[in-house]
């Protein structure tokens, strides 16, 4: 209720300035003109006028969008409109005009109190049978996950890569079963490279948890684990095939691992994940939100679907004024929606026994053949997009862009990567050739090595340099199988370069026996760089961590460093405050990447 009080009669507001709203669709553009202590007449149902303050009626109606959404989802005049329970609280928390009616009124404010409150759980305890002795910020990990199962929510662990999201996991599972509450088996969702991670680490923390890894041709005919297992472990494609199987089943804990795969609501795996029956779910995620805002709207939508409204609302009430015009009111509004619902802590916030991390850009400039390659292929793809731009538009241009920019970034790295008879005839590569000025060095003083980069095919021409300077090494790909041999090969000393693929190497990586880390090419969001980074600059890394970035001088690799910094602003506008804007690939930003080389 949002109540007055008339002639001894109260009235509730909320119906009034519903319809108010759907008259005056254009209300909040117009108050925005207006003096705060102006007044705005609205009618009552008996045909008076309540001379509403400006000032409080601009806070009460962007907090009734919810409601009016739900109206229109309703698609029932008679219907108020129906909101999510934690929307209503979260009404509570942040205005005093409203009130509780009828049998809602404990529940809703028991949970507006306990919400972003997560010590409201003082008496969960650090389970017996963990093999692991949690840090402070773990612990206080450990009680918030206890603080959401114990309450019926759910959430999104969002730490930095490397600060043990697995081990809180994996504490806050054991914890459920020692308490008796692990009554159906807690089903984790996880990237197919990462299956045999969860189970070394579940194996390695919590032995007392009986495991069964959901995976493999012969999974079929090997089901009754399924009624054993205390977690069963598969993989977002296993979810998609064998989901008709899955949903008749019902999970105490639905856990994604790496969330940011059903980033994409509309996804085969998304879907998948959505339709499964659980008691209690939870996202685990470095990287909550990649691109854009609909990302993190998509975990929500699995997480507790309604709870962000519906896609297109949430594109219009907080998408496009956040990332288009900068609206600090929407950004704060849902920062405080999901804050509760989302705990995020930074290495440099927590860790502060991890050594320090230095890095360095290292610059080198196109020459002879390899920078002619360049400017002939920049000028020729620069015509042909703007040809297409003006026929098509900038939409319908889009696969022509990308190609543009993927075949610049190519040169860059080095002529072979692209298949053109002009580009093969050019053998210099002066990155390459700067990467061995530097890799000789760093082995002969004993440096441990990660050399990450998206193309498969670069990490083959790096490997045949690296075998021809007679240097050993692994590497890893999409297509490697034996992906803990080759960690434990590294780990162990033997060998002190591991080349990585970013996309198969960027997660899931536990490599602190390295101390250096170099990213031969820039991707456009740093989070990923982040994440690879994080392989060796995690809790357990007791060296000094040197992380050095690739970039050739003047190029499209320079822009796309230069243009980084906006995407890292929009990944933190949930977690914290400031300006924030997204990294967008207009007209304008197109024309400053196909610039010729400077």
């Amino acid at each position: 209720e949002l109540g007055i009080e008339c002639d001894g009669q109260r009235i509730d507001l909320i119906p009034i300035i519903i319809a108010y709203l759907e008259d005056h669709t254009d209300i909040e553009r117009q108050i925005e003109f207006l003096d705060g202590d102006d007044k705005v007449p609205i009618r009552l149902d008996d045909g008076r006028y309540l001379a509403f303050p400006v000032r409080r009626l601009e806070s009460i109606i962007r907090i009734m969008r919810d409601l009016l959404e739900g109206r229109r989802a309703n698609h029932r005049d008679e219907e108020l409109g129906q909101i999510h329970q934690l929307v209503a609280a979260d009404f509570l928390k942040e205005s005093s005009d409203f009130t509780e009616a009828g049998s809602a009124q404990n529940s809703l404010r028991s949970i507006a109190d306990r919400l972003g409150n997560a010590e409201a759980v003082t008496d969960a305890q650090e389970p017996q049978g963990l093999q692991a002795t949690l840090r402070p910020y773990q612990e206080e990990g450990f009680r918030w996950l206890q603080f959401l199962a114990r309450y019926g929510l759910g959430g999104i662990l969002a730490d930095d890569m490397g600060l043990g999201k697995t081990l809180q996991t994996i504490a806050h599972l054991l914890a459920e079963k020692e308490s008796g509450r692990l009554t159906k088996p807690a089903l984790i969702v996880a990237p197919t490279s990462l299956l045999g991670n969860w189970e070394d680490e579940i194996g390695k923390f919590a032995p007392a948890l009986d495991v069964h890894i959901h995976y493999g041709s012969g999974r079929h005919h090997n089901r009754q684990p399924f009624d054993a297992a205390d977690i069963i472990v598969t993989s977002y494609s296993l979810v998609y095939r064998d989901q008709k199987y899955l949903e008749s089943r019902c999970f105490s804990h639905l856990i994604l691992d790496e969330a940011q795969n059903i980033k994409n609501p509309s996804s085969r795996s998304a879907q998948a994940c959505c339709a499964l029956d659980a008691e209690h779910r939870l996202c685990i995620s470095g990287t909550p939100m990649e691109n854009h805002l609909e990302e993190l709207w998509s975990l929500f939508h699995f997480l507790m679907p309604g709870f962000l409204g519906q896609q297109d609302s949430f594109r219009q009430r907080f998408r496009h004024p956040i990332e288009k015009e900068n609206d600090e009111f929407a950004r704060d509004l849902l920062a405080s929606r999901v804050g509760p619902l989302m705990l995020r802590r930074k290495k440099s916030e927590v860790a502060k026994d991890l050594p320090p991390k230095t890095e360095m850009i290292r610059s080198v400039e196109l020459e002879g053949p390899q920078r002619d390659l360049y400017e002939t292929i920049r000028a020729s793809m620069e015509q042909r997009v703007q040809e297409v731009i003006s026929e098509q538009g900038m939409e319908r241009a889009h696969l022509y862009i990308l190609d543009a920019l993927l075949k610049l970034r190519q040169v860059c790295c080095h002529p072979h990567l692209l298949d053109l008879a002009a580009a093969q005839s050019v053998d210099s590569s002066a990155k390459m050739d700067l990467l061995f000025e530097m890799l000789p060095e760093m082995v002969a003083a004993g440096r441990r090595i990660l050399i990450f980069s998206q193309f498969t095919s670069m990490l083959g021409l790096i490997e045949k340099r690296v075998i021809a300077e007679g240097i050993d090494h692994v590497k890893l790909t999409g297509n490697t199988r034996n992906r803990s041999a080759l960690v434990k090969k590294f780990q162990t000393g033997k060998v002190p370069i591991f080349l990585i693929s970013l996309k198969a190497g960027g997660v899931g990586l536990n490599l602190t026996k390295a101390d250096t880390v170099i990213h031969y090419d820039p991707w456009w969001n740093p989070a990923i760089e982040s994440q690879a980074t994080d392989r060796a600059y995690r809790i357990g890394q007791d060296n000094p961590v040197f992380v050095y970035k690739l970039i050739t001088k003047g190029s499209i690799e320079e822009r796309i460093v230069a243009m980084q910094e906006d995407k890292k602003e929009l990944v933190e506008s949930l977690l914290s405050a400031g300006t924030k804007r997204a990294l967008k690939l207009n007209k304008a930003s197109l024309e400053q990447l196909l610039r010729p080389l400077s």
